[in-house]
């Protein structure tokens, strides 16, 4: 049950991931290589998709658990936020709704993004949890 939850959370942030990075093509602000020459917050973001990929196979393999989705999620959570909430953000909210001539759509980009966020933070907490009861039952000697 806790490898489908595993699966689950990992996969819906990898789409969630997605369809933004598609909303930031669309909007055309904020981008970077591929679609432009510049190097930035977009392209450094892309990287996540060969993480989770690995990071799939390794936990497959049994060879990643709980810490390393907590902090991959962590990590995801802190960036995505600071990107865009924080009070260094690059792209602010107000370039993510008012990116569309229709406000509605506008908005519901900009709630995507803070469901993405809330995901990956949810998802954080919920593998730190686990991770943290692995090593209390390694430290009880109910884990090999």
């Amino acid at each position: 049950m806790r490898s489908r939850t595993i699966y689950f959370l990992t996969l819906a942030g990898a789409a969630m991931s997605a369809v933004h990075h598609v909303d930031h093509a669309i909007r055309g602000n904020a981008i970077g290589w591929p679609l432009t020459g510049d190097v930035n917050a977009f392209t450094m973001s892309l990287g996540i998709y060969p993480l989770i990929a690995t990071g799939l196979l390794l936990y497959r393999a049994g060879r990643v658990g709980s810490g390393f989705w907590a902090l991959l999620s962590g990590g995801g959570a802190a960036f995505v936020s600071a990107i865009h909430f924080g009070p260094f953000a690059v792209e602010p909210p107000h370039l993510i709704h008012g990116g569309y001539e229709q406000p509605l759509i506008g908005w519901l980009a900009f709630g995507w993004v803070v469901a993405f966020a809330a995901l990956l933070a949810i998802t954080s907490v919920f593998e730190t949890r686990a991770w943290f009861a692995q090593l209390q039952a390694r430290r009880s000697g109910h884990l090999e």
